[in-house]
């Protein structure tokens, strides 16, 4: 096994403890990063390794820094995300030390995980895409049932401007579930 499979395994080893289960009673960490992967290979096939580690990883270990430990307030929404990033970067960077990445290569992921240069570095611009897509295709419906339609829309609309223009054009490739599609429709035609 070459180390860029050893560091994939190791990030999913890491998320199948997570304590959270998705609908089919899977880590939902784990679930998350094999999506990222699989959309990442789908969206942009040649990326790099940085940037394939950096997507299955991006949210390694998550229930470790509880949401609730923050503020419920938007200021404690991103210290606890801020936080998340640090965290992220410094799990990834111990998993390919591990493995015999080199400092540079390590803070390559870092700095895609913390998502420095959005809109700027082309490959933090492709892991936001896919982060994206993924909501969109995956997450959108579980959290569209627990908000009103206006925060959707608003959530939405956010989202979208975060993307690309390649990002945005896969995104309108997607099947979604049938109310998600209209909460995007909406936003879209805002």
């Amino acid at each position: 096994m070459d180390r860029l499979a050893h560091v994939l395994a190791a990030i999913d080893a890491a998320n199948a403890a997570d304590p959270g289960a998705d609908a089919d009673g899977a880590p939902s960490a784990l679930v998350y990063g094999r999506r990222m992967s699989a959309r990442l290979a789908a969206f942009a096939p040649d990326a790099g390794e940085a940037l394939r580690i950096a997507a299955r990883g991006q949210h390694i270990e998550r229930w470790a820094i509880p949401r609730g430990d923050f503020p419920m307030d938007r200021v404690g929404y991103l210290k606890w995300r801020n936080a998340q990033k640090d965290r992220h970067a410094a799990r990834l960077g111990e998993i390919m030390a591990g493995t015999g990445y080199d400092e540079a290569a390590r803070a390559r992921v870092a700095a895609l995980v913390r998502k420095e240069g959005l809109k700027r570095d082309a490959e933090s611009q492709t892991l936001e895409d896919v982060a994206c897509l993924v909501f969109l295709e995956h997450e959108a419906a579980a959290f569209m049932a627990r908000h009103d339609e206006a925060k959707c829309v608003d959530i939405v609309e956010k989202t979208w401007r975060k993307m690309s223009p390649a990002g945005q054009d896969a995104a309108k490739a997607l099947t979604l579930d049938a109310h998600v599609a209209r909460i995007v429709a909406k936003a879209l035609a805002g």
